[in-house]
């Protein structure tokens, strides 16, 4: 069983940039990837990257490859989603997730969820 928890969200301008922070709590060795979604207002939930927790692999979405960036601290069990040069476009809820995963696009493949932080880009 895992909790997780995001913070870091806000209301920011566009080009400005914004850290997003996941505190992952629980039984160790039953992640293996934390990953990043977002859901905006009307729209389906979206991935946005991951990062495998031993190797630090990254994975991201096209539209913000170059503008985002994730990263883990193991000691302190937090991921990190760093982005920059945001857009109105990147206004939504994020999520972070984890599990022991095998596709990290999919979020059925995500057993743990935590209850998502806001973001809003004003033009």
């Amino acid at each position: 069983q895992l909790q997780l928890a995001e913070s870091g969200g806000g209301l920011v301008q566009a080009g400005d940039s914004l850290r997003l922070s996941c505190v992952v709590s629980g039984r160790p060795f039953t992640k293996n990837v934390v990953g990043w979604f977002r859901q905006a207002p009307g729209k389906e939930r979206e991935f946005v990257a991951a990062i495998y927790w031993v190797a630090g692999t990254t994975r991201y979405e096209d539209s913000v490859n170059g503008r985002f960036s994730v990263s883990r601290d193991g000691p302190s069990n937090t991921a990190y989603l760093q982005m920059s040069r945001l857009m109105p476009e990147d206004t939504a809820t994020y999520y972070c997730a984890s599990g022991w995963v095998h596709n990290v696009l999919s979020e059925a493949d995500y057993d743990y969820w935590g209850q998502g932080t806001p973001v809003t880009v004003s033009s």
